[in-house]
């Protein structure tokens, strides 16, 4: 069974890592997918080869800190689809270990900009969808930084702002059984933490196991499993709840 036959959901963030996981993890669950991303032509360059395995994903190009980008992205939904039942706040900019002193005000705008507001303007913008489709769920994509210090000041500062927008916004909109949760992935193998990794493999391995109980590196689609519960009606009594997927970090 399909566990989200004919939902429609919209993912941010979603030209590659765990954006474009959840998206053709949703669409393969049955979801009609709209993938947003400010890099367009790399996400759609995966979209249209799902489209070719009959996969209902459609793309549109996103800031997410743009009021205006948002509204053009429900516009799109609400054509291709006719409403809205999920949103996924999965966008983001990881700029890890950037001390107060080392960051710009610009800087900290930005990295708040993309990483929050976004998340905020997002909701703002589905929340009168989301209540005529009577069984809303939006899942923030935060990060253990939002839960644990240490990873850099504006990073952190928004990880951890989005958690508790998660909880603000689950009590908030549960009168009109809209859910709201959030993940906190760990060390996740990703497009943009790629590069901030030892390219030796054993290395990287030794690094991992000092750091994490599982001994290993996360993968995006284990990020996606997790969006899928909470996307899910499976979660139907899950709300301002934090899933942490970190391989054990978190734990010690």
């Amino acid at each position: 069974m399909q566990r989200l036959h004919n939902k429609v959901a919209i993912v941010t963030g979603a030209a590659g890592g765990m954006g474009a996981s959840i998206a053709h993890l949703f669409a393969e669950q049955g979801a009609l997918v709209l993938a947003t991303d400010i890099q367009f032509e790399k996400m759609n360059t995966w979209v249209q080869e799902s489209r070719k395995h009959s996969l209902a994903i459609e793309c549109i190009r996103h800031d997410v800190g743009s009021e205006s980008d948002w509204k053009s992205v429900v516009e799109k939904a609400l054509h291709l689809y006719a409403k809205i039942d999920i949103l996924i706040n999965n966008a983001g900019v990881y700029q890890p270990m950037e001390t107060t002193e080392a960051t710009s005000l610009e800087r900290w705008n930005q990295i708040l900009q993309i990483n929050l507001t976004s998340a905020f303007l997002g909701a703002k913008a589905v929340l009168p969808h989301l209540k005529k489709s009577g069984k809303g769920a939006i899942v923030n994509i935060s990060s253990i930084a939002g839960i644990v210090g240490g990873n850099g000041a504006a990073y952190s500062a928004s990880k951890a702002a989005m958690r508790l927008l998660t909880k603000d916004q689950a009590i908030e909109f549960a009168p009109f059984h809209i859910r709201v949760n959030s993940i906190h992935p760990g060390g996740v193998m990703t497009p943009m933490v790629e590069p901030l990794l030892p390219a030796d493999p054993a290395a990287l391995e030794g690094m991992m196991k000092n750091m994490c109980p599982l001994g290993r590196i996360g993968e995006a689609i284990e990020i996606a499993y997790g969006a899928l519960y909470l996307a899910s009606d499976e979660s139907s009594y899950v709300t301002g709840a934090e899933l942490v997927i970190d391989g054990g970090l978190t734990a010690r």
